[in-house]
Parts: structure tokens; sequence; C-alpha cells
């Protein structure tokens, strides 16, 4: 089984940031083998490959309330398990051990980043866009963090709703 994106060429969407009222609703569940849907996919997976150190992109994040959001933590210094490029409909996490804090930012928060506990290592069910294929994803480290960030954003959470206090919460570092 192959889950890396083997879909079609997307276009880049403006992403839309706090408190934008489709970060904070649940998404609305998608039928994986909708054109649409697969349309909205290929958009993740571009929007996020034009943005620098991005590696995950929700469709609320674009304004679209759906479970539907493309993950690619490869080149990042953190990760160890990759699967590549993917996309994910209706994920759900079925599994997750191993908790422990870390940093997180995000495009839709451009300008903090917070401590955030999350799961080390997860297994994740969901459907592929275009086939409608059944997977389940078993990973740890960095792409299970990221998943784990993209899963919320599709149920209405940003990484600030899971932040320990104000305490854990950083203005983001400009690189120049």
């Amino acid at each position: 089984m192959t889950i890396s994106w083997d879909g079609p060429e997307g276009n880049v969407l403006p992403v839309v940031t706090a408190p934008a009222t489709v970060l904070s609703t649940v998404g609305d569940e998608v039928d994986p083998t909708d054109p649409a849907v697969v349309q909205l996919a290929a958009d993740l997976v571009a929007t996020m490959r034009v943005a620098p150190g991005c590696v995950g992109l929700a469709a609320p994040q674009v304004g679209v309330g759906v479970q539907l959001f493309a993950v690619d933590v490869s080149g990042h210094p953190k990760a160890s398990t990759l699967h590549g490029t993917f996309v994910l409909c209706n994920a759900k996490i079925i599994e997750a051990s191993r908790w422990k804090a870390g940093r997180e930012g995000c495009m839709s928060v451009p300008d903090l980043t917070g401590d955030v506990k999350r799961a080390g290592r997860v297994v994740v069910a969901a459907t592929l866009p275009g086939s409608g294929e059944s997977v389940e994803i078993v990973t740890d480290a960095f792409e299970a963090r990221a998943l784990q960030h993209e899963i919320d954003h599709c149920a209405g959470k940003l990484f600030l709703d899971r932040v320990a206090g104000a305490h854990a919460i950083y203005q983001r570092k400009v690189y120049l």
C-alpha cells in the first residue's frame, strides 16, 4: 500500500489566520472519491509546498470546513519516520502513546509558537482521496506530531487550544 500523493497538480490557495471562524469549527466528513475533494487535496499539497518550513496543511486553513489535510515532514531535522507527501480524508487517531511536550507553530497563527503535549507514537485510520482506499498509518516522533496537529485543525482546534497556559506561548522567532 502506498499513501504518497500522486494526484493532479493543484493551485496555491490563500491561508486564513485566527480568529477566522472556520478554524474553530469541526469540519464535515468528505467523500474521498468526490472530484472536488481530490482537487482540494491537490491544492493543499501545492499550497504547502510553496510555504517555507510548512510540514502540514488542513482544509480549514484555506477556508474550507472539511476533514482533509496534507502532510510532508521530509527534510525536517526532527523527522525520523517518513511517509513522504500524503493527503488524508476523515482521519481518526485510534492509538496514541509516548506523550511528550514539543514546540509547534502554525501558518494560521503566524506570530506565535507554543509548547504542546502530544503522543510520540500514533496509529491513524483514514481514507485516501481519489481511490477512497482505507489506510492505517503507524508513525512516531515529528510525523506523529504533525498528524495530530492537522487532525486537530479538522476538529476545529488550534495548537493554542492545547498549550498548558500563557507561560507556554512564545513570540515566533524571525530568522533573516
